[in-house]
């Protein structure tokens, strides 16, 4: 016997599906009829880049749900092929004896019911238009495999442009805390794409352990270990003018972190800042912060795009492997 069973989605039409790998067995949810198109699509964990067909990431309570669907349905089929058979043969003769045969179905077998979990990143891939949801915030696009690092950033700079916006609209003190925070925030935005990206091609590098651990908060730091494990330098993705603007930019960026904002030596001898004083606060104006907004998203896409050249040159030269290693960023 064949059933056909349909799976049900949540409240927003995703479906969820479950990394089949035992050490990860990550849950997410993707919505089917967006995405790539066309039979035998593969599905790819947003978590370890495992890459499988779609029948291989069913999560446990729709395996058991579709079971109990199966085992009613069964029991109903047998139900109804026994009553076919019933008969009853009333009693005749001397002695007055009747047959007769009865099928009682008794209670239905029970469905396993389930709902889908709540999952804390949805997104819409910007190279397929998967729409799909996972824990965190980082991952792999379940359908084409694109890592999301990037998108990620730009959507971060452009709610760091927002604040910008609103710090024209007020003075003082308060407009002074948006600049500042905007900064600060492009900076964190940039550390947390290049800490995910390093670590989604690790397996490209030179050191893996070493590419999943890097810091992108020290520019010139982060351009030396980079260059090493990878083989890209940072520098190169950007103006000699634009390098010096996010050296200085991120190392303001430590000062409010840090310092209160206080201009120290460390500050005066990375950036050769003419304008900065020791013991002095740090200045920080609306048109810096909106060009370093344009960096870093230069920055960050030079970073991306060369990365996931290795990617596909690992791909192209690999006899078929699966993994992180093999899926693009």
């Amino acid at each position: 016997m064949k059933f056909k069973i349909s799976i049900p989605m949540d409240e927003n039409g995703l479906t969820g599906r479950e990394c089949p790998v035992k050490e990860c067995l990550g849950y997410f949810k993707i919505k089917f009829g967006t995405g790539l198109k066309g039979d035998n699509v593969p599905c790819v964990c947003p978590y370890c880049g495992h890459r499988g067909p779609h029948d291989t990431f069913w999560t446990q309570e729709q395996l058991e749900y579709a079971k109990s669907i199966a085992m009613r349905k069964a029991k109903d089929w047998v139900v109804r092929e026994l009553k076919k058979h019933e008969f009853n043969i009333p009693a005749r003769g001397a002695f007055g004896i009747g047959i007769s045969m009865q099928v009682k179905p008794g209670s239905p077998h029970p469905i396993r019911y389930y709902r889908e979990k709540k999952l804390e990143t949805e997104v819409t891939c910007l190279g397929c238009t998967l729409q799909y949801a996972i824990y965190g915030v980082f991952g792999y696009c379940p359908d084409c495999g694109v890592h999301n690092s990037f998108q990620i950033l730009r959507k971060n700079l452009e709610l760091a442009a927002k604040e910008l916006q609103l710090a024209d609209t007020v003075e003082g003190d308060l407009k002074a805390h948006l600049v500042g925070d905007a900064l600060e925030n492009a900076v964190s935005a940039f550390d947390g794409f290049g800490r995910e990206a390093s670590a989604a091609h690790r397996q490209l590098s030179s050191q893996p352990q070493k590419a999943a651990a890097l810091s992108f908060q020290n520019l010139a730091n982060a351009d030396g270990h980079v260059r090493a494990l990878f083989g890209v330098s940072l520098s190169d993705g950007v103006t000699a003018d634009e390098w010096r603007l996010l050296v200085r930019c991120f190392q303001k960026r430590h000062l409010l972190a840090h310092k209160m904002g206080v201009i120290d030596e460390k500050y005066v001898a990375s950036t050769h800042d003419p304008t900065a004083r020791v013991g002095r606060k740090v200045v920080i104006d609306s048109v810096e912060v909106s060009s370093l907004l344009a960096a870093v998203g230069k920055l960050g896409e030079y970073l991306s795009r060369r990365l996931t050249g290795l990617a596909q040159s690992a791909v192209k030269s690999s006899t078929g492997a699966t993994g992180p290693d093999t899926v693009q960023s």
